[in-house]
């Protein structure tokens, strides 16, 4: 469900052709004032100053400087900002985790919102196209994916489910690994044994520690081909329930607690920054929404002005 077009001129394009002259007005208007959209509910978020939006905004399109393609804010397949918006007036944020984003194939670039992340946590986001993604099976002790299903696990218990993983890998290299967890073993062990026992913990407590977790950008009718490759199998499934989407392009019949990548990436990260971690949120990653934000705003209060809401 990761749609997003940055084309402005798109913005209205639900509109019927009767309110097409009355939408260009409001939008044009739009373009000239700061969104002045009350109820907002990203707007209680720590970010930057967004006045370089502002400005690229009122000047339209721009071209990317890598592709020279014309674009709003910023290039969806260089993911780099275009000549109106330069680098240094974008914030970046620092993960406390690698990420990596597989993408459909057919999902339209465009209308994507994982760029987000690459472009604001360059150094620790990597996006796929599907099928050429990476194999996974030997570090499935250390990543998650981040997926609803009925198997799926919620962030506070990502280490209990880790320490699992971990222990079947340790017993699989270990002919003589006991029928009783390590943890129940005697704290006085014979000191020939001490080296085997100290490298098993230190693999146990390296491999409960989350290094990377996966997000599928799709439409949520188009992930099936995704989820199901052998690749991904095995893998700890993540599910963030509790969380309701902001996204403009929602697909019907689908419950609101159904994000959008850049959505499902921030709402991780806060609840695993807390639950995970177990360290206080003050809106360190709250910056991974600025362009969700503005564009929410935007297109909400173009709504708004044509009388959609």
């Amino acid at each position: 469900q990761l749609t997003m077009s940055l084309n402005s001129s798109t913005l209205l394009n639900d509109e019927n052709t009767q309110g097409a002259k009355r939408n260009s007005e409001c939008l044009e208007s739009l373009l000239q004032t700061p969104s002045s959209f009350q109820d907002n509910p990203l707007q209680q978020l720590q970010l930057a100053s967004q006045e370089v939006l502002e400005k690229a905004k009122k000047s339209g399109r721009s071209k990317c400087p890598r592709c020279n393609s014309s674009r709003m804010f910023y290039c969806y397949t260089c993911f780099v900002p275009v000549e109106t918006v330069p680098t240094t007036e974008i914030p970046t944020v620092k993960l406390p985790l690698k990420i990596d984003i597989i993408k459909h194939p057919n999902e339209t670039d465009g209308k994507s919102t994982a760029v987000h992340a690459k472009l604001l946590a360059p150094d620790d986001v990597t996006i796929y196209k599907y099928p050429c993604i990476p194999e996974y099976e030997e570090k499935r002790h250390e990543i998650a994916l981040v997926f609803p299903g009925p198997n799926s696990v919620s962030v506070e218990d990502i280490v209990f489910h880790l320490q699992k993983y971990t222990k079947k890998r340790v017993c699989a290299s270990d002919e003589d690994c006991s029928r009783e967890p390590l943890l129940k073993q005697a704290k006085i062990e014979p000191k020939e044994e001490k080296n085997s026992n100290e490298c098993i913990s230190s693999s146990r407590s390296e491999g409960t520690r989350l290094k990377k977790i996966i997000f599928i950008d799709s439409t949520w009718n188009q992930t099936n081909k995704i989820i199901t490759d052998e690749r991904l199998q095995g893998l700890l499934q993540i599910e963030l329930k509790t969380r309701k989407t902001c996204f403009w392009r929602h697909q019907k019949g689908k419950p609101d607690t159904y994000l959008s990548t850049i959505e499902a990436i921030y709402y991780f990260l806060v609840d695993y920054h807390q639950e995970v971690l177990k360290e206080s949120y003050k809106g360190q990653y709250d910056n991974l929404l600025f362009f969700f934000s503005f564009m929410y705003s935007l297109i909400k209060d173009a709504k708004c002005c044509a009388g959609k809401e």
